[in-house]
Protein backbone atom coordinates (compact mmCIF):
# COMPACT_ATOMS: atom_id res chain seq x y z
CA UNK A 1 0.00 0.00 0.00
CA UNK A 2 1.27 3.09 -0.92
CA UNK A 3 1.89 6.76 0.55
CA UNK A 4 1.02 10.01 0.02
CA UNK A 5 4.53 11.18 -2.01
CA UNK A 6 4.67 14.84 -1.60
CA UNK A 7 7.81 15.82 -4.31
CA UNK A 8 7.38 18.55 -4.68
CA UNK A 9 6.02 22.57 -3.53
CA UNK A 10 6.12 25.54 -5.41
CA UNK A 11 4.50 28.72 -6.10
CA UNK A 12 2.89 29.36 -9.23
CA UNK A 13 0.55 32.47 -10.21
CA UNK A 14 -2.93 31.61 -12.19
CA UNK A 15 -6.10 32.08 -10.69
CA UNK A 16 -6.83 30.08 -7.69
CA UNK A 17 -8.06 30.24 -3.90
CA UNK A 18 -8.54 27.74 -1.27
CA UNK A 19 -10.11 24.51 -0.83
CA UNK A 20 -13.30 23.76 0.93
CA UNK A 21 -15.67 24.11 -2.75
CA UNK A 22 -15.53 21.88 -5.42
CA UNK A 23 -13.62 24.37 -7.21
CA UNK A 24 -10.39 24.03 -5.84
CA UNK A 25 -8.95 20.61 -8.37
CA UNK A 26 -5.69 19.42 -8.29
CA UNK A 27 -4.90 20.66 -12.10
CA UNK A 28 -3.52 24.26 -12.73
CA UNK A 29 -6.65 26.04 -14.89
CA UNK A 30 -5.02 25.95 -18.97
CA UNK A 31 -6.00 28.96 -20.82
CA UNK A 32 -5.08 28.44 -24.77
CA UNK A 33 -1.41 28.38 -24.92
CA UNK A 34 -1.03 30.89 -22.16
CA UNK A 35 1.88 28.95 -20.60
CA UNK A 36 4.70 30.68 -19.32
CA UNK A 37 7.50 28.35 -17.43
CA UNK A 38 10.47 30.03 -14.59
CA UNK A 39 13.61 27.95 -13.34
CA UNK A 40 12.72 28.35 -9.31
CA UNK A 41 15.77 26.37 -7.80
CA UNK A 42 14.76 22.41 -8.70
CA UNK A 43 11.21 23.68 -9.11
CA UNK A 44 9.12 25.33 -11.39
CA UNK A 45 6.94 28.43 -11.88
CA UNK A 46 3.79 28.15 -14.17
CA UNK A 47 2.14 31.87 -15.41
CA UNK A 48 -1.16 30.81 -16.33
CA UNK A 49 -3.61 33.20 -17.04
CA UNK A 50 -7.73 32.26 -15.92
CA UNK A 51 -9.95 34.46 -17.01
CA UNK A 52 -14.31 34.54 -17.72
CA UNK A 53 -17.02 36.26 -18.68
CA UNK A 54 -20.54 35.42 -17.87
CA UNK A 55 -23.07 33.39 -20.96
CA UNK A 56 -42.63 24.68 -20.09
CA UNK A 57 -38.75 23.66 -18.62
CA UNK A 58 -38.61 20.32 -20.11
CA UNK A 59 -40.64 20.06 -22.94
CA UNK A 60 -39.22 17.78 -25.59
CA UNK A 61 -41.32 17.14 -28.76
CA UNK A 62 -40.90 14.86 -30.97
CA UNK A 63 -39.23 16.81 -33.88
CA UNK A 64 -36.12 16.97 -30.98
CA UNK A 65 -35.31 13.54 -30.20
CA UNK A 66 -32.43 11.97 -31.55
CA UNK A 67 -32.96 8.25 -32.95
CA UNK A 68 -30.39 5.77 -31.70
CA UNK A 69 -30.23 2.54 -31.36
CA UNK A 70 -27.37 2.02 -28.66
CA UNK A 71 -27.72 4.22 -26.49
CA UNK A 72 -17.27 5.87 11.22
CA UNK A 73 -14.64 6.86 13.83
CA UNK A 74 -11.90 7.55 12.15
CA UNK A 75 -13.44 7.27 8.75
CA UNK A 76 -14.85 9.75 6.64
CA UNK A 77 -18.03 7.41 5.43
CA UNK A 78 -21.00 8.62 3.40
CA UNK A 79 -23.08 8.28 6.01
CA UNK A 80 -21.76 10.79 7.49
CA UNK A 81 -23.53 12.73 5.01
CA UNK A 82 -21.65 16.49 5.93
CA UNK A 83 -20.14 16.35 9.12
CA UNK A 84 -17.77 18.63 8.00
CA UNK A 85 -17.87 19.50 4.21
CA UNK A 86 -15.07 17.20 4.32
CA UNK A 87 -17.15 14.26 4.72
CA UNK A 88 -19.78 14.88 2.41
CA UNK A 89 -19.33 17.30 -0.24
CA UNK A 90 -17.97 20.82 -0.73
CA UNK A 91 -14.47 19.27 -0.27
CA UNK A 92 -15.32 16.82 -3.29
CA UNK A 93 -12.73 18.26 -6.32
CA UNK A 94 -10.09 19.10 -3.45
CA UNK A 95 -10.02 15.41 -2.87
CA UNK A 96 -9.06 14.16 -6.47
CA UNK A 97 -7.45 15.96 -9.52
CA UNK A 98 -7.65 15.02 -13.03
CA UNK A 99 -4.72 13.56 -15.00
CA UNK A 100 -4.03 15.45 -18.62
CA UNK A 101 -2.32 13.67 -21.38
CA UNK A 102 -2.12 14.55 -24.77
CA UNK A 103 -5.67 14.96 -25.58
CA UNK A 104 -5.71 18.13 -23.70
CA UNK A 105 -7.95 21.16 -25.13
CA UNK A 106 -9.82 18.35 -26.82
CA UNK A 107 -13.72 18.31 -26.76
CA UNK A 108 -16.43 18.86 -24.17
CA UNK A 109 -17.76 15.56 -22.12
CA UNK A 110 -20.27 13.84 -24.10
CA UNK A 111 -23.36 12.42 -22.72
CA UNK A 112 -23.19 8.44 -21.93
CA UNK A 113 -24.12 5.71 -24.26
CA UNK A 114 -26.40 3.97 -21.62
CA UNK A 115 -26.33 0.54 -23.03
CA UNK A 116 -22.82 0.44 -22.70
CA UNK A 117 -22.86 1.14 -18.97
CA UNK A 118 -20.88 -1.40 -16.82
CA UNK A 119 -20.24 -2.38 -13.51
CA UNK A 120 -18.99 -0.79 -10.70
CA UNK A 121 -16.99 -1.43 -7.90
CA UNK A 122 -21.21 -0.59 -6.34
CA UNK A 123 -21.73 -3.86 -7.66
CA UNK A 124 -20.21 -5.96 -4.97
CA UNK A 125 -22.65 -5.71 -2.47
CA UNK A 126 -25.06 -6.55 -5.20
CA UNK A 127 -26.15 -3.72 -6.67
CA UNK A 128 -26.33 -2.48 -10.18
CA UNK A 129 -25.89 1.32 -10.72
CA UNK A 130 -27.03 0.90 -14.63
CA UNK A 131 -30.26 3.03 -15.38
CA UNK A 132 -32.94 1.86 -17.85
CA UNK A 133 -32.52 1.49 -21.21
CA UNK A 134 -34.49 4.16 -23.72
CA UNK A 135 -34.59 3.79 -27.73
CA UNK A 136 -35.16 7.81 -27.54
CA UNK A 137 -33.35 10.63 -26.29
CA UNK A 138 -34.77 13.89 -25.75
CA UNK A 139 -33.09 16.83 -26.11
CA UNK A 140 -34.22 19.33 -23.28
CA UNK A 141 -35.48 22.88 -24.41
CA UNK A 142 -35.11 25.57 -22.24
CA UNK A 143 -38.12 27.97 -21.97
CA UNK A 144 -38.04 31.22 -23.00
CA UNK A 145 -39.07 32.84 -20.31
CA UNK A 146 -39.82 31.37 -16.80
CA UNK A 147 -43.17 30.22 -14.94
CA UNK A 148 -45.43 32.43 -13.77
CA UNK A 149 -44.70 31.07 -10.25
CA UNK A 150 -41.43 29.59 -9.43
CA UNK A 151 -40.43 26.86 -6.94
CA UNK A 152 -39.08 28.30 -4.19
CA UNK A 153 -36.58 26.07 -1.58
CA UNK A 154 -37.07 26.39 1.61
CA UNK A 155 -34.61 26.71 4.13
CA UNK A 156 -35.02 22.84 6.06
CA UNK A 157 -34.90 24.52 9.30
CA UNK A 158 -37.73 26.58 8.52
CA UNK A 159 -39.40 23.84 6.87
CA UNK A 160 -39.85 22.50 9.93
CA UNK A 161 -42.31 24.77 10.74
CA UNK A 162 -44.30 24.63 8.29
CA UNK A 163 -46.46 20.83 8.86
CA UNK A 164 -47.97 21.33 5.26
CA UNK A 165 -44.90 21.74 3.54
CA UNK A 166 -43.49 18.32 5.67
CA UNK A 167 -46.68 16.49 5.00
CA UNK A 168 -46.16 16.91 0.84
CA UNK A 169 -42.48 16.08 1.01
CA UNK A 170 -42.76 12.70 3.00
CA UNK A 171 -45.55 12.14 0.48
CA UNK A 172 -43.92 12.73 -2.67
CA UNK A 173 -40.68 10.57 -1.18
CA UNK A 174 -42.95 7.77 -0.34
CA UNK A 175 -44.47 7.50 -3.27
CA UNK A 176 -41.10 7.57 -5.29
CA UNK A 177 -40.26 4.79 -3.08
CA UNK A 178 -43.20 2.74 -3.98
CA UNK A 179 -42.75 3.02 -7.39
CA UNK A 180 -42.01 0.05 -9.31
CA UNK A 181 -38.37 -1.47 -9.74
CA UNK A 182 -37.81 -1.06 -13.35
CA UNK A 183 -39.51 2.99 -12.97
CA UNK A 184 -36.40 5.30 -13.85
CA UNK A 185 -38.66 8.12 -10.82
CA UNK A 186 -37.83 5.26 -8.88
CA UNK A 187 -35.89 6.26 -5.32
CA UNK A 188 -33.25 3.71 -5.60
CA UNK A 189 -32.92 3.96 -9.12
CA UNK A 190 -32.84 8.23 -8.74
CA UNK A 191 -29.95 7.02 -6.41
CA UNK A 192 -28.35 5.13 -8.85
CA UNK A 193 -28.14 7.86 -11.48
CA UNK A 194 -25.40 9.35 -8.89
CA UNK A 195 -23.74 5.71 -8.76
CA UNK A 196 -23.30 5.40 -12.64
CA UNK A 197 -22.37 8.66 -13.24
CA UNK A 198 -19.30 8.53 -10.51
CA UNK A 199 -18.21 4.85 -9.38
CA UNK A 200 -17.37 4.63 -13.43
CA UNK A 201 -20.25 2.87 -15.56
CA UNK A 202 -19.62 5.30 -18.07
CA UNK A 203 -17.26 5.82 -20.64
CA UNK A 204 -16.88 7.37 -24.00
CA UNK A 205 -13.94 7.21 -26.52
CA UNK A 206 -12.55 9.83 -28.62
CA UNK A 207 -14.48 9.73 -31.70
CA UNK A 208 -12.07 12.43 -33.85
CA UNK A 209 -8.35 12.82 -33.50
CA UNK A 210 -7.34 15.31 -31.51
CA UNK A 211 -3.60 16.15 -32.05
CA UNK A 212 -3.52 13.63 -35.14
CA UNK A 213 -3.84 10.75 -32.98
CA UNK A 214 -6.71 8.29 -31.55
CA UNK A 215 -6.02 5.88 -28.95
CA UNK A 216 -9.31 4.09 -29.35
CA UNK A 217 -9.06 3.57 -25.33
CA UNK A 218 -12.47 4.13 -23.06
CA UNK A 219 -12.14 7.05 -21.18
CA UNK A 220 -14.51 6.94 -17.73
CA UNK A 221 -16.89 9.64 -17.42
CA UNK A 222 -16.93 11.46 -13.58
CA UNK A 223 -18.71 13.85 -13.03
CA UNK A 224 -16.96 15.37 -9.56
CA UNK A 225 -13.02 16.85 -8.84
CA UNK A 226 -13.99 19.32 -11.98
CA UNK A 227 -16.03 22.06 -13.36
CA UNK A 228 -18.97 19.73 -14.25
CA UNK A 229 -19.52 19.59 -10.21
CA UNK A 230 -21.61 22.05 -10.06
CA UNK A 231 -23.75 21.82 -13.34
CA UNK A 232 -24.04 18.06 -13.17
CA UNK A 233 -26.24 17.82 -9.58
CA UNK A 234 -28.24 21.14 -10.69
CA UNK A 235 -29.35 19.15 -13.28
CA UNK A 236 -29.52 15.84 -10.95
CA UNK A 237 -31.35 17.80 -8.14
CA UNK A 238 -33.82 19.76 -10.61
CA UNK A 239 -34.87 16.51 -12.64
CA UNK A 240 -35.33 14.85 -9.10
CA UNK A 241 -37.18 17.84 -7.65
CA UNK A 242 -39.43 17.84 -10.57
CA UNK A 243 -40.15 14.08 -10.43
CA UNK A 244 -41.24 14.55 -6.74
CA UNK A 245 -43.60 17.45 -7.53
CA UNK A 246 -45.33 15.59 -10.24
CA UNK A 247 -45.70 12.71 -7.79
CA UNK A 248 -47.69 14.70 -5.76
CA UNK A 249 -49.25 16.70 -8.25
CA UNK A 250 -47.95 20.39 -7.18
CA UNK A 251 -45.50 22.09 -9.68
CA UNK A 252 -45.17 24.07 -6.72
CA UNK A 253 -43.17 21.79 -4.66
CA UNK A 254 -39.21 22.26 -3.94
CA UNK A 255 -36.78 20.30 -2.13
CA UNK A 256 -35.33 22.56 1.38
CA UNK A 257 -31.68 23.30 1.05
CA UNK A 258 -29.72 22.26 4.18
CA UNK A 259 -29.07 26.04 5.90
CA UNK A 260 -25.37 24.39 7.36
CA UNK A 261 -23.85 27.81 5.97
CA UNK A 262 -26.06 29.68 8.62
CA UNK A 263 -25.67 28.97 12.88
CA UNK A 264 -29.34 28.11 12.61
CA UNK A 265 -29.13 25.88 10.25
CA UNK A 266 -25.52 24.22 11.48
CA UNK A 267 -27.49 21.08 12.78
CA UNK A 268 -28.61 18.10 11.48
CA UNK A 269 -32.34 19.53 9.99
CA UNK A 270 -35.13 18.00 12.06
CA UNK A 271 -37.41 16.74 9.31
CA UNK A 272 -35.08 14.16 8.29
CA UNK A 273 -34.92 12.44 11.77
CA UNK A 274 -37.89 12.77 13.67
CA UNK A 275 -40.45 9.59 13.68
CA UNK A 276 -37.97 7.02 12.58
CA UNK A 277 -40.48 4.43 11.80
CA UNK A 278 -43.00 6.29 9.67
CA UNK A 279 -41.04 9.25 7.96
CA UNK A 280 -39.91 8.48 4.98
CA UNK A 281 -37.13 10.85 5.33
CA UNK A 282 -35.32 9.08 8.18
CA UNK A 283 -32.33 6.44 7.12
CA UNK A 284 -31.01 4.65 9.94
CA UNK A 285 -27.41 4.44 8.28
CA UNK A 286 -26.64 7.67 9.23
CA UNK A 287 -23.49 8.41 11.49
CA UNK A 288 -25.15 7.89 15.05
CA UNK A 289 -22.72 10.28 16.54
CA UNK A 290 -24.20 13.22 14.58
CA UNK A 291 -27.43 12.14 14.08
CA UNK A 292 -28.48 13.40 17.66
CA UNK A 293 -30.44 16.67 17.47
CA UNK A 294 -28.97 19.73 18.57
CA UNK A 295 -25.39 18.35 17.39
CA UNK A 296 -23.79 20.96 15.85
CA UNK A 297 -22.16 20.64 12.17
CA UNK A 298 -18.22 20.84 11.80
CA UNK A 299 -17.32 21.93 8.22
CA UNK A 300 -13.63 21.37 9.50
CA UNK A 301 -14.38 17.92 10.74
CA UNK A 302 -11.04 15.95 10.43
CA UNK A 303 -12.75 12.29 10.44
CA UNK A 304 -12.62 12.08 14.32
CA UNK A 305 -15.17 13.80 17.19
CA UNK A 306 -13.44 17.20 18.41
CA UNK A 307 -13.85 17.19 22.07
CA UNK A 308 -11.99 20.25 23.00
CA UNK A 309 -14.42 22.70 21.20
CA UNK A 310 -17.65 23.79 22.53
CA UNK A 311 -20.81 24.45 20.14
CA UNK A 312 -20.05 28.15 19.65
CA UNK A 313 -16.58 27.89 18.59
CA UNK A 314 -16.94 25.77 16.01
CA UNK A 315 -19.96 27.59 14.66
CA UNK A 316 -17.90 30.67 15.32
CA UNK A 317 -15.09 28.66 12.97
CA UNK A 318 -17.25 27.76 10.65
CA UNK A 319 -18.48 31.12 9.42
CA UNK A 320 -14.60 31.69 9.23
CA UNK A 321 -14.50 29.52 6.60
CA UNK A 322 -17.44 29.93 4.77
CA UNK A 323 -15.91 33.85 4.39
CA UNK A 324 -12.28 32.52 3.26
CA UNK A 325 -13.80 30.16 0.73
CA UNK A 326 -16.34 32.17 -0.40
CA UNK A 327 -15.53 35.64 -0.25
CA UNK A 328 -11.79 35.21 -1.17
CA UNK A 329 -12.83 34.35 -4.50
CA UNK A 330 -12.35 36.89 -7.62
CA UNK A 331 -15.73 36.88 -9.43
CA UNK A 332 -13.41 36.28 -12.30
CA UNK A 333 -11.58 33.70 -10.63
CA UNK A 334 -14.19 30.80 -12.59
CA UNK A 335 -10.81 28.30 -11.90
CA UNK A 336 -10.95 29.01 -8.20
CA UNK A 337 -14.94 28.19 -7.88
CA UNK A 338 -15.85 26.23 -10.88
CA UNK A 339 -12.68 23.61 -10.75
CA UNK A 340 -10.40 23.12 -13.55
CA UNK A 341 -10.94 21.47 -16.69
CA UNK A 342 -12.16 18.10 -17.55
CA UNK A 343 -12.08 17.80 -21.31
CA UNK A 344 -12.47 14.77 -23.82
CA UNK A 345 -9.53 12.85 -23.14
CA UNK A 346 -8.29 13.43 -19.71
CA UNK A 347 -8.64 10.39 -17.70
CA UNK A 348 -10.18 11.44 -14.17
CA UNK A 349 -9.03 10.11 -10.18
CA UNK A 350 -12.75 8.88 -9.34
CA UNK A 351 -14.30 9.48 -6.09
CA UNK A 352 -16.98 7.25 -4.47
CA UNK A 353 -20.38 9.22 -3.98
CA UNK A 354 -23.42 7.33 -3.57
CA UNK A 355 -24.95 8.65 -0.60
CA UNK A 356 -27.85 9.39 -3.18
CA UNK A 357 -29.76 6.79 -1.15
CA UNK A 358 -30.29 9.00 2.03
CA UNK A 359 -32.73 12.09 1.05
CA UNK A 360 -30.45 14.95 3.44
CA UNK A 361 -28.01 14.04 0.46
CA UNK A 362 -30.13 16.12 -1.85
CA UNK A 363 -30.62 19.23 0.62
CA UNK A 364 -27.57 19.10 1.21
CA UNK A 365 -26.42 19.87 -2.64
CA UNK A 366 -29.08 22.04 -2.61
CA UNK A 367 -27.46 24.00 -0.37
CA UNK A 368 -24.23 23.45 -2.64
CA UNK A 369 -26.00 24.35 -5.53
CA UNK A 370 -26.86 27.69 -3.19
CA UNK A 371 -23.41 28.93 -3.51
CA UNK A 372 -23.64 28.59 -7.07
CA UNK A 373 -26.66 30.94 -6.67
CA UNK A 374 -25.21 33.34 -4.08
CA UNK A 375 -21.97 33.57 -6.21
CA UNK A 376 -23.31 34.62 -8.97
CA UNK A 377 -26.48 36.83 -8.06
CA UNK A 378 -24.94 38.35 -4.82
CA UNK A 379 -20.93 38.22 -5.17
CA UNK A 380 -20.76 39.30 -9.36
CA UNK A 381 -19.30 36.09 -9.75
CA UNK A 382 -19.34 34.68 -13.89
CA UNK A 383 -19.86 31.57 -15.88
CA UNK A 384 -17.19 30.20 -17.97
CA UNK A 385 -17.21 30.86 -21.38
CA UNK A 386 -15.23 27.88 -22.70
CA UNK A 387 -17.44 25.92 -25.04
CA UNK A 388 -15.86 22.37 -24.18
CA UNK A 389 -18.05 23.52 -20.29
CA UNK A 390 -20.71 24.83 -22.58
CA UNK A 391 -21.47 21.76 -24.44
CA UNK A 392 -20.36 18.80 -22.04
CA UNK A 393 -23.93 16.57 -21.66
CA UNK A 394 -25.54 14.63 -19.17
CA UNK A 395 -28.44 12.39 -19.41
CA UNK A 396 -31.56 11.85 -16.98
CA UNK A 397 -35.18 10.69 -16.84
CA UNK A 398 -37.74 13.10 -16.32
CA UNK A 399 -40.67 12.95 -14.51
CA UNK A 400 -42.60 11.52 -17.63
CA UNK A 401 -39.91 8.62 -17.33
CA UNK A 402 -38.31 10.14 -20.91
CA UNK A 403 -34.54 10.44 -21.65
CA UNK A 404 -33.47 13.78 -21.69
CA UNK A 405 -30.30 15.08 -22.92
CA UNK A 406 -28.86 18.25 -20.77
CA UNK A 407 -25.75 20.34 -21.69
CA UNK A 408 -24.05 22.71 -18.82
CA UNK A 409 -24.92 26.25 -20.81
CA UNK A 410 -29.06 25.67 -20.09
CA UNK A 411 -28.18 25.32 -16.72
CA UNK A 412 -26.58 28.46 -16.01
CA UNK A 413 -30.03 30.56 -15.61
CA UNK A 414 -31.75 29.28 -12.04
CA UNK A 415 -34.69 31.66 -13.02
CA UNK A 416 -35.71 29.97 -16.43
CA UNK A 417 -34.80 26.60 -15.03
CA UNK A 418 -37.94 27.64 -12.15
CA UNK A 419 -36.37 28.08 -9.28
CA UNK A 420 -35.16 29.92 -6.45
CA UNK A 421 -34.02 29.94 -2.96
CA UNK A 422 -35.67 31.60 0.35
CA UNK A 423 -33.90 34.19 1.97
CA UNK A 424 -31.75 33.58 4.70
CA UNK A 425 -29.18 35.35 6.40
CA UNK A 426 -25.48 34.87 5.23
CA UNK A 427 -23.76 36.13 8.47
CA UNK A 428 -20.57 35.07 7.55
CA UNK A 429 -20.00 38.23 5.02
CA UNK A 430 -19.58 40.01 7.80
CA UNK A 431 -15.91 41.45 8.34
CA UNK A 432 -16.07 39.67 11.95
CA UNK A 433 -15.05 36.53 9.96
CA UNK A 434 -11.84 37.67 7.77
CA UNK A 435 -9.16 35.88 9.24
CA UNK A 436 -6.57 38.04 11.30
CA UNK A 437 -2.97 37.15 10.79
CA UNK A 438 -1.12 35.09 14.05
CA UNK A 439 2.37 35.70 13.11
CA UNK A 440 2.18 39.67 10.86
CA UNK A 441 5.15 39.95 8.67
CA UNK A 442 7.30 36.74 10.89
CA UNK A 443 8.51 33.81 9.68
CA UNK A 444 8.97 30.37 11.21
CA UNK A 445 11.85 28.18 10.56
CA UNK A 446 11.48 25.37 8.33
CA UNK A 447 12.18 21.78 9.50
CA UNK A 448 13.63 20.97 5.37
CA UNK A 449 15.10 24.32 3.46
CA UNK A 450 14.91 25.10 -0.09
CA UNK A 451 18.38 23.98 -0.86
CA UNK A 452 17.09 20.82 1.28
CA UNK A 453 13.87 19.91 -1.38
CA UNK A 454 15.42 17.25 -3.62
CA UNK A 455 16.79 15.30 -0.89
CA UNK A 456 14.05 15.64 1.75
CA UNK A 457 11.20 15.05 -1.28
CA UNK A 458 9.18 12.50 -1.97
CA UNK A 459 8.02 12.47 1.39
CA UNK A 460 5.53 10.33 3.81
CA UNK A 461 3.56 12.50 5.21
CA UNK A 462 3.28 10.25 9.09
CA UNK A 463 3.78 13.47 10.95
CA UNK A 464 3.37 17.67 10.58
CA UNK A 465 6.44 18.64 8.21
CA UNK A 466 7.40 22.40 7.36
CA UNK A 467 9.21 23.40 4.00
CA UNK A 468 10.27 26.70 2.46
CA UNK A 469 9.44 27.34 -0.58
CA UNK A 470 11.04 30.12 -2.77
CA UNK A 471 9.24 33.29 -4.55
CA UNK A 472 10.60 34.75 -7.68
CA UNK A 473 11.56 38.13 -8.07
CA UNK A 474 8.52 38.38 -10.75
CA UNK A 475 5.83 37.46 -8.13
CA UNK A 476 7.14 39.30 -5.95
CA UNK A 477 7.35 42.54 -7.28
CA UNK A 478 3.81 42.61 -9.19
CA UNK A 479 1.68 46.03 -9.21
CA UNK A 480 -1.77 45.70 -7.30
CA UNK A 481 -3.61 45.43 -11.28
CA UNK A 482 -1.22 42.89 -12.15
CA UNK A 483 -2.35 40.65 -8.64
CA UNK A 484 -5.69 41.52 -9.58
CA UNK A 485 -4.98 39.97 -12.51
CA UNK A 486 -3.63 36.63 -12.19
CA UNK A 487 -3.51 34.63 -8.57
CA UNK A 488 -0.46 33.39 -7.59
CA UNK A 489 -0.70 29.74 -6.09
CA UNK A 490 0.36 27.54 -3.73
CA UNK A 491 1.14 23.92 -5.46
CA UNK A 492 1.18 20.84 -3.68
CA UNK A 493 2.49 17.66 -5.95
CA UNK A 494 2.89 14.44 -6.31
CA UNK A 495 0.27 13.45 -3.82
CA UNK A 496 -0.36 9.93 -3.80
CA UNK A 497 -2.63 7.18 -1.11
CA UNK A 498 -4.75 4.65 -1.76
CA UNK A 499 -8.04 5.15 -2.73
CA UNK A 500 -10.24 3.24 -0.05
CA UNK A 501 -8.73 4.95 2.91
CA UNK A 502 -9.66 8.30 3.91
CA UNK A 503 -7.19 11.14 4.06
CA UNK A 504 -6.79 14.94 5.29
CA UNK A 505 -4.24 17.28 5.82
CA UNK A 506 -4.19 20.79 6.49
CA UNK A 507 -1.64 23.66 4.86
CA UNK A 508 -0.65 26.64 6.73
CA UNK A 509 1.96 29.51 5.52
CA UNK A 510 3.68 31.33 8.24
CA UNK A 511 2.75 29.33 10.78
CA UNK A 512 4.12 27.62 13.84
CA UNK A 513 4.69 23.79 13.43
CA UNK A 514 4.65 22.84 16.64
CA UNK A 515 1.37 24.37 17.51
CA UNK A 516 -0.84 25.52 14.12
CA UNK A 517 -3.64 28.33 14.10
CA UNK A 518 -7.45 27.69 13.81
CA UNK A 519 -9.90 28.97 10.45
CA UNK A 520 -9.99 32.83 12.19
CA UNK A 521 -6.25 33.10 11.69
CA UNK A 522 -4.98 33.71 8.01
CA UNK A 523 -1.74 31.47 8.12
CA UNK A 524 -4.28 28.38 8.12
CA UNK A 525 -4.49 27.95 3.73
CA UNK A 526 -6.80 25.04 3.43
CA UNK A 527 -7.21 21.36 3.68
CA UNK A 528 -7.12 18.56 1.45
CA UNK A 529 -9.76 15.81 2.17
CA UNK A 530 -10.49 12.67 0.60
CA UNK A 531 -13.55 10.73 1.27
CA UNK A 532 -12.75 7.10 1.44
CA UNK A 533 -14.46 4.38 -1.64
CA UNK A 534 -14.29 1.01 -2.65
CA UNK A 535 -11.70 1.34 -5.25
CA UNK A 536 -8.29 -0.14 -4.09
CA UNK A 537 -6.42 1.38 -6.75
CA UNK A 538 -3.94 4.36 -5.96
CA UNK A 539 -5.24 7.93 -6.36
CA UNK A 540 -2.11 10.31 -7.93
CA UNK A 541 -2.87 13.95 -7.53
CA UNK A 542 -1.84 17.35 -6.50
CA UNK A 543 -3.34 20.63 -4.65
CA UNK A 544 -3.35 24.38 -5.30
CA UNK A 545 -4.13 27.03 -3.55
CA UNK A 546 -4.67 30.94 -3.89
CA UNK A 547 -2.42 33.38 -1.46
CA UNK A 548 -2.07 36.44 -2.71
CA UNK A 549 -4.57 37.92 -0.34
CA UNK A 550 -3.40 35.52 2.03
CA UNK A 551 0.45 36.94 1.74
CA UNK A 552 -0.91 40.46 1.92
CA UNK A 553 -2.29 40.12 4.89
CA UNK A 554 0.38 38.12 6.31
CA UNK A 555 2.77 41.06 5.39
CA UNK A 556 4.74 38.58 3.28
CA UNK A 557 3.63 39.77 -0.19
CA UNK A 558 7.63 40.80 -0.86
CA UNK A 559 9.45 38.26 0.58
CA UNK A 560 11.55 35.71 -1.70
CA UNK A 561 10.56 32.40 0.40
CA UNK A 562 7.48 31.34 2.45
CA UNK A 563 7.38 28.36 4.84
CA UNK A 564 4.57 25.91 4.20
CA UNK A 565 3.34 23.77 7.22
CA UNK A 566 1.97 20.60 6.41
CA UNK A 567 -0.55 18.37 8.95
CA UNK A 568 -2.06 15.29 8.51
CA UNK A 569 -5.14 14.87 10.34
CA UNK A 570 -6.24 11.35 9.10
CA UNK A 571 -4.98 8.59 7.19
CA UNK A 572 -1.44 9.63 8.55
CA UNK A 573 1.75 7.31 6.55
CA UNK A 574 -1.05 6.01 4.33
Amino acid sequence: MASPLLPSVTTSIASFRPALFPSKSQTNCLVGNGRHWFAVGGSRLLLLPCKAKHGDHNNPSSKNQDEVTSSREGKFDRRDVLFGLGAGGLYEAAAAGLDLNRFALADPIPAPDLKKCTLTTEDVKGLNCCPKQSEIIYNFQLPDSPPAVPRTRPAAHNAANDPEYVAKYRLAIERMKGLGDDDPRNFRNQANVHCAYCEGSYHYTMDKKVDGFIDGIPKEIQVHSSWLFYPFHRWYLYFYERILADLIQDPTFALPFWNWDAPEGMYMPAIFEDDPILNPLYDANRNAKHRVLGTVLDLNYHGTDDNTRDDDTIIRDNLFTMHSQMLFISSTDWCSFFGHPYRAGYQPNPVFYSAGRDPIFFAHHANVDRMWYLWKNNFGGQDIEDTDWLDSSFLFYDEKQRLVRVTVRDSLDTTLLGYDYQYADIPWIDATYKPTPRFPANKTEPQVSFAELSTKFPATLDSTISVEVARPEEVRNRSDVEKAKQEEVLVIRGIEFPANVPVKFDVYVNDDAGSPSGQDKSEFVGSFVHVRHRHDHIIKTKLTFGITQLLEDLGAAKDGSVVVTLVPRNGEGK
